[in-house]
């Protein structure tokens, strides 16, 4: 007789044996029934639609690209945190509240640097 971990090995085979398949399916498909034409035109490198010039191929982005992703990050976790909190509010307590505020003042010190530092400004 099987156990149920013997049944979830067998499940997960048969969902990675599946799914190897249908990959391989994919790039086989696309492989035969892609388009044969190459063109030069098509086979240049392009960036969103702009063509790359060879002198600004190696430069580099703004530091405030870079802050703004860092920040988007750091508060795209904080909302990763606040929902199954906000899920369990009332089961937790007063301790979970208070831990939950202190975490919440610690992000907005934070956006109100950023905000000082004039991250968020384009120009």
């Amino acid at each position: 007789m099987s156990t149920g971990s013997e049944n979830n090995l067998i499940a997960f085979l048969v969902l990675f044996i599946a799914a190897a398949g249908l990959v391989g399916m994919f790039v086989a498909l696309s492989k035969f029934l892609g388009p044969r034409r190459p063109n030069a035109i098509k086979d240049l490198p392009f960036e969103c639609g702009n063509v790359v010039e060879a002198d600004n191929e190696r430069r580099p982005y703004p530091i405030k690209y870079y802050l703004v992703a860092i920040l988007f990050i750091v508060f795209d976790i904080e909302t990763a945190f606040l929902y199954p909190w906000a899920v369990g509010f009332k089961n937790l307590g007063a301790v979970a509240f208070v831990s939950m505020m202190v975490f919440l003042a610690i992000l907005l010190v934070g956006l109100y640097y950023a905000v000082k530092k004039r991250v968020f400004d384009w120009r």
